[in-house]
């Protein structure tokens, strides 16, 4: 199902049979670094993580992470969306492309489209973003969609120093 489209895009919900395409993403040693690791090594593994994590945020919230294909060759080029952890007050902005498809405006365009969609039609307030405190690609992204650093924190037991990003409405 299409959720959302831009001039060279469109934003996807999940489905169990995007399973090769969430092994290799989160496998990336780019999404290992700046994310961390999923514990997703198998198909059987990918599904769990499709189900647990975008299908239950749809059903749960009615938004969450979105596939990010390109309309020219419908290929599977990242993640983005809004998703509600757990472990933070307020929704979050996630995003991750494959690293080939870095560099040419991709994650930008997806990004404005989801924070659009998020507030015209979700009606979400405050949005928060959160990234390692190396990560000055997503830091500069984030600065190009209006968000400003606000604090630095830790989620649950992990000790990582974690940058928080604020969106207001």
């Amino acid at each position: 199902m299409i959720v959302l489209a831009t001039e060279r895009l469109e934003l996807l919900e999940f489905t169990k049979d995007d399973a090769e395409f969430v092994r290799r993403a989160v496998n990336e040693p780019s999404f290992l670094h700046f994310i961390g690791d999923r514990g997703v090594r198998s198909i059987d593994d990918a599904r769990r993580y499709i189900a647990d994590g975008p299908m239950a945020g749809y059903a749960r919230c009615g938004y969450g992470l979105l596939r990010v294909v390109r309309k020219a060759d419908g290929a599977s080029i990242g993640m983005c969306g809004v998703l509600k952890r757990d472990t933070l007050p307020e929704p979050d902005l996630g995003f991750s492309l494959l690293p080939e498809h870095w560099s040419q405006g991709y994650a930008l365009e997806a990004a404005r489209a989801v924070m659009t969609h998020a507030r015209d039609l979700l009606r979400l307030g405050r949005i928060l973003a959160i990234t390692t405190a190396n990560n000055e690609s997503s830091i500069r992204l984030l600065g190009k969609l209006g968000f400003h650093f606000e604090r630095m924190i830790t989620i649950g037991d992990d000790p990582t120093a974690l940058r928080l990003f604020v969106s207001e409405p």
